[in-house]
C-alpha cells in the first residue's frame, strides 16, 4: 500500500540491517550540538533498523522527554544517556553516561555545574572572537542553537563558515576554535573518578567514547584503559562508526581484556558531521543489541 502525504511507514522492529537486532548508543540532537530535534532521534534509528537507541547530548538530559516519547509512539527502545567531558591522561577524555534520565540527584548537580560553564566558556569565546575582529556575537550564536545552555563551538563554527571566515565546519575549527587556535577557551573539566561516582549514584555506568581520541600509544592506552575500568567503568566504545574494522577489533579485543563490554555507536550529529547516519555510522556500522543487555547487567 503506497504512503499518504506526510505518512510514515516505519519497518518491522528487530531485524536490523544485517538480518539481527543492531542498536546505536551514540546519538546527538539539537539539545546539545547535534542538528535534529531530540523527538527525531527514534525515528532516524527505527528507519535504520535500530532496536534501541541511546540520547547522549552533551552535558545534558533536556533532550530525553521528547526523545522518549516518541520513541514510545513508533515502538523503540530509548536509553537515557549523556557525553561528559573529562579530564584525564592529560586530554580531553569524552565519557559516556547510560541509564541516567533522572530530573535530580548526584549526577544532575554535576551536569548542573557543568552546563553553568559552558555559558561562561561560550560568552568568553563570543568575546574573544570580537577581540579577533571577528563579527560573530553571542547573541547571533544563541539564535542558531536551541538554547543558552545548548550553545556550543559548532554553533560558531556554523557561523563563522556564514561570514565567510572559514570554508567548512571543520575549517572553522582548525582555523579558530580548536585547542591552541586564537579562539579556544578552555572549559571546565571534570574528574572521571567523580562522574563515575555520581553516575553510579543515580543508577548508571560509565563508558570510554572513542578511545582512539585520547591519541596514546598502545600500551598507554592500555594502561589508561585499566584505570579506568579499575575506577569503576564498565564499558569501551570499540565499534565506533569513524573507525575501520581494524581499530574496531583491536578496541574490542582491548575491553576483552580489561573485562569492559565492548559499546558501539555513530556519534550522529545531523549535518555538522557530513556521512553519518544514525544506525548506520558511514554505512557498515552493527552494534548487536546484546551490548545493551551487558551493559545493563553492571547496573549498580
Amino acid at each position: 500500500m503506497p504512503q499518504t502525504p506526510g505518512e510514515i511507514r516505519w519497518p518491522a522492529r528487530g531485524p536490523g540491517i544485517v538480518g539481527r537486532a543492531v542498536i546505536d548508543l551514540h546519538v546527538h540532537s539539537n539539545a546539545s550540538d547535534g542538528t535534529d530535534p531530540p523527538a527525531s532521534i527514534p525515528e532516524l534509528a527505527v528507519v535504520a533498523g535500530c532496536a534501541a537507541v541511546a540520547l547522549t547530548d552533551h552535558d545534558t538530559l533536556a533532550g530525553l522527554p521528547a526523545a522518549r516519547a516518541r520513541a514510545e509512539e513508533v515502538g523503540i527502545e530509548l536509553i537515557g544517556g549523556c557525553e561528559v567531558s573529562c579530564a584525564f591522561s592529560g586530554a580531553s577524555t569524552h565519557v559516556l553516561v547510560y541509564f541516567v534520565d533522572h530530573e535530580e540527584g548526584a549526577f544532575h548537580d554535576e551536569l548542573a555545574g557543568l552546563r553553568d560553564d559552558r555559558v561562561r566558556r561560550n560568552r568568553l569565546l563570543a568575546e574573544r572572537l570580537a577581540e579577533l575582529g571577528i563579527p560573530v556575537s553571542y547573541d547571533e550564536a544563541v539564535a542558531l542553537a536551541s538554547s543558552e545552555e545548548s550553545l556550543g563551538r559548532p554553533h560558531f563554527a556554523a557561523l563563522l563558515v556564514d561570514k565567510g571566515v572559514a570554508e567548512s565546519i571543520p575549517d572553522a575549527f582548525d582555523r579558530w576554535l580548536a585547542h591552541g587556535r586564537p579562539a579556544f577557551v578552555p572549559k571546565a573539566r571534570v574528574l572521571p573518578r567523580q562522574i563515575d561516582e555520581a553516575a553510579r549514584q543515580s543508577g548508571g555506568v560509565c563508558v570510554l567514547a572513542h578511545p582512539f581520541s585520547l591519541e596514546l600509544p598502545a600500551r598507554e592506552l592500555d594502561q589508561a584503559v585499566g584505570q579506568l575500568a579499575e575506577l569503576g567503568f564498565v564499558g569501551l566504545e570499540a565499534n565506533y562508526a569513524s573507525y575501520p574494522p581494524g581499530e574496531r577489533r583491536q578496541l574490542a579485543d582491548l575491553a576483552a581484556r580489561h573485562d569492559l563490554v565492548a559499546t558501539g555507536g555513530s556519534d550522529y550529529h545531523g549535518t555538522v558531521k557530513a556521512g553519518l547516519s544514525s544506525g548506520r555510522g558511514r554505512g557498515d556500522l552493527e552494534v548487536p543489541d546484546d551490548v545493551l543487555e551487558r551493559l545493563a547487567a553492571r547496573r549498580p
